[in-house]
């Protein structure tokens, strides 16, 4: 008989075998080391941005900071227009969220209603849109020659407010939630909206969360929008294409210099892209701890079709 170990799990003592050890433990060895490649670069990006110039040309990226200075930082955060552009994305990523998830949470709810007549024509309407997209050249007529907002946070906010995918992805949670559920609320005299608030929103939290990520992800990362409709005439962008612009700036300073035969070698080029890495994704990856828990959870009521 093979030795094995005995474990107490929800109060029944569970007895391993050897073949379920070494399952584990080759599972453990295989997550830990998936955990390190996705850690150590990581790490390399933010020792990297307080490595000298030089000594990354020289020697490359490392672990550990070598000759240690603040200049790529110094040079990203030089002035208020950071801090001015991190204000703005915080601003529009936690009213973006909030909103979008309000609607995608109720356009969702509505869909799975037995009792909504037009519910199988708008989930196909919605799905077509997926599907097809009229190009770059419709797409910017319409938001400055239809919608008039050239110049305009709007262009950048109402785009990512919500999508069919998501709106789909909250539908297919709420089939998880048994329409008996409402049928009680209506027998109890509650209208639509007090069973929606009261009763389906709090079934949600592990959907909200999930969905709620995926919007202030879109939100933090968005450059393509504002490279396309924000112009010189709006002084302050969102904070991935403000950290955009320094990189550029900074490259265009290098070949500059470079072109009057000027030394190069320590101005911060490399150093500033490692730091426009750590202040764009430093604050979002704070956050994801939190809802940690809700989204794995979202995404396992998710799977399962109703």
């Amino acid at each position: 008989m093979a030795k094995g170990k005995i474990l107490e799990e929800q109060g029944t003592k569970v007895k391993l075998g050897a073949s379920d050890l070494f399952i584990r433990g080759f599972g453990y060895v295989i997550i830990t080391l998936y955990a390190i490649a996705c850690v150590v670069p990581f790490v390399m990006i933010v020792s990297t941005s307080f490595t000298s110039e030089s000594y990354i040309r020289k020697f490359g990226v490392t672990l550990i900071p070598k000759e240690f200075n603040t200049l790529g930082y110094e040079m990203v955060m030089k002035g208020n227009l950071i801090w001015q552009s991190y204000a703005l994305t915080i601003v529009m990523t936690v009213c973006g969220t909030f909103l979008g998830l309000a609607i995608i949470s109720m356009t969702g709810y509505a869909l799975q209603r037995k009792d909504f007549p037009f519910r199988n024509a708008i989930s196909f309407y919605i799905y077509f849109t997926s599907l097809f997209g009229a190009g770059l050249v419709p797409y910017y007529l319409l938001m400055t020659g239809t919608y008039k907002l050239k110049d305009n946070y709007l262009a950048v906010f109402l785009p990512l407010l919500m999508s069919p995918w998501l709106i789909i992805l909250m539908k297919n949670f709420v089939k998880s939630i048994p329409h008996e559920i409402t049928e009680s609320g209506k027998i109890d005299g509650a209208g639509d909206m007090k069973i929606f608030v009261s009763l389906i929103l709090p079934m949600l939290k592990p959907a909200l969360a999930t969905i709620g990520l995926f919007l202030a992800l879109g939100y933090w990362n968005e450059w393509y929008n504002s490279s396309l409709f924000l112009g010189s005439k709006v002084p302050v962008k969102p904070l991935q294409y403000t950290l955009y612009e320094v990189v550029n700036k900074a490259a265009a300073l290098k070949n500059s210099l470079a072109s009057q035969f000027v030394a190069v070698a320590d101005l911060p080029t490399e150093s500033v892209k490692m730091a426009n890495a750590v202040l764009a994704t430093g604050p979002i990856v704070l956050v994801y701890p939190f809802v940690q828990k809700y989204f794995i959870g979202g995404i396992t009521v998710g799977s399962v079709k109703g």
